[in-house]
């Protein structure tokens, strides 16, 4: 249940669909691999540097108590 809940997380929900939706598009000759490449590169990147900010803002919290 708790693995449900985490991928119903807006963000993340996000970031799944457009990489189902661009590698669909990227099969199909919609749009070239280096495109796909490309904007599947800014989705991660966004996600993953989301995350860890947030981890180090708890870690810095717990530091400070």
């Amino acid at each position: 249940m708790e693995l449900l809940k985490g991928l119903l997380q807006i963000k993340k929900l996000i970031a799944l669909l457009l990489t189902i939706i661009f590698a669909i598009l990227s099969l199909r000759g919609f749009i070239s691999s280096s495109e796909f490449l490309t904007i599947f590169s800014m989705v991660i990147a966004f996600y993953f540097g989301q995350s860890s900010a947030r981890q180090t803002i708890k870690e810095n919290k717990i530091d400070l108590e």
